[in-house]
């Protein structure tokens, strides 16, 4: 079997743009990969180009040999452009395995330890602005079953918050807290937003909470800063969506910056790297709990990465999405009592409709975390996929 091309699909998806790409095989038998790097597309299909012009005429069945070759040969490793690219390609060839083998990518990885694995929802505050709209909200969703919330309640914060804005972000958790009672989790999202004694700052506030974490409470670019807070915080430290490989993880577990993990499949190496990395946080004990609020394709990728890991905690997923992703792709999903069931069918157990990617072509858009836009996440027609 050989490599006969690669393609990227670039789709509109309201907040950002889904970046699927699909690796064609000489004998018929395609993979799925998903690379969605928010607000800088146009640099991931360029690092595509570049794996293209290695992987086309090599056999898609050595997963190891190319995702080492590609690493390795790039010379400047790392970071969020090059690991994207990597990570949606390793993710396709993971399918054609799958695929060739007549299994689920999940069998691949050692088989189920997890049947199936419960959801925190993303997004599921779209347009509120009050924290009494937060909190009626909030109460539609776990109508739905759902268990956990996360959301970022801070505004347009940077590095140090007023006690005004403080205070607004504690009133709309606080409503969120009563609305929902006590059984159910609250994950508090920050973004990445504070310095070191903001951080420490706000998390001895959500102490009241009993929040289940407080997740990217610093920069992703100063494990020091992070374990800073940590060391001071009351409640539990999630971090790592901007780590990249085995190679930054270690840092982060050798200082114990985190008390849970949080990489993305798309963008810190795909599925066997994620497998690694899940395998090191069990050594420390730390519960992992993937990054996961892209599109269907890292869904599928993510869910049969949780299927095989015994230290998996909780997975991050959106609450809806725009109305036409039923379309994009065939995914199905089987929800209840806030969990998702491990798909079974071979490969990653979804299909890409090309037409349909086509009708929604790239769009651009902007970063909004700090311009007070954070709750427009999604169109006024949504539809729920799961």
């Amino acid at each position: 079997m050989k490599v006969t091309d690669i393609k990227p699909f670039v789709v509109d998806c309201f907040r950002t743009n889904w970046v699927f790409v699909k690796v064609y095989t000489d004998e018929g038998i395609s993979g799925v990969g998903e690379a969605t790097l928010e607000y800088k597309e146009k640099a991931l299909l360029g690092a595509l180009e570049h794996i293209r012009d290695y992987l086309v005429g090599q056999n898609p069945l050595n997963i190891e040999k190319h995702w080492h070759a590609i690493y390795r040969d790039a010379y400047w490793r790392g970071g969020a452009v090059l690991m994207s690219a990597l990570s949606a390609v390793e993710m396709a060839l993971c399918d054609i395995l799958g695929k060739h083998l007549q299994v689920p990518v999940y069998q691949l990885l050692g088989g189920k330890v997890n049947d199936r694995v419960r959801i925190y929802v993303n997004g599921w505050f779209a347009g509120a602005k009050t924290p009494e709209e937060f909190g009626k909200k909030a109460k539609e969703a776990v109508k739905r079953g759902v268990t956990a919330l996360k959301w970022d309640p801070f505004g347009k914060s940077y590095l140090e918050i007023s006690n005004k804005d403080l205070s607004t972000a504690l009133a709309c958790i606080d409503e969120v807290r009563r609305a929902v009672g006590s059984e159910v989790d609250l994950l508090i999202e920050g973004h990445g937003r504070f310095n070191v004694p903001t951080g420490i700052k706000i998390a001895k506030e959500l102490e009241q909470f009993r929040p289940m974490w407080f997740e990217e409470p610093t920069p992703p670019d100063n494990l020091d800063a992070l374990k800073a807070v940590r060391d001071k915080s009351p409640v539990a430290i999630a971090a790592g969506e901007r780590l990249y490989t085995r190679y930054d993880y270690r840092n982060l577990f050798e200082q114990r910056a985190a008390d849970y993990v949080q990489p993305d499949i798309s963008h810190a190496g795909g599925i066997l790297e994620l497998k690694k990395l899940a395998a090191m946080a069990e050594a420390y004990y730390i519960p992992f709990a993937p990054h996961n609020p892209s599109g269907p394709v890292a869904n599928a990728a993510t869910l049969q990465l949780a299927a095989s890991c015994p230290g998996f905690s909780i997975l991050e997923i959106m609450y809806s999405d725009v109305a036409y992703r039923s379309t994009i792709t065939n995914e199905q999903l089987s929800y209840a009592d806030g969990y998702i069931a491990i798909p079974d069918k071979p490969g990653l157990g979804i299909e890409l409709h090309e037409e349909a990617c086509a009708a929604h072509p790239y769009q651009p858009h902007t970063l909004r975390h700090y311009t007070g836009a954070l709750t427009d996440i999604r169109p006024a027609e949504t539809a729920f996929y799961f």
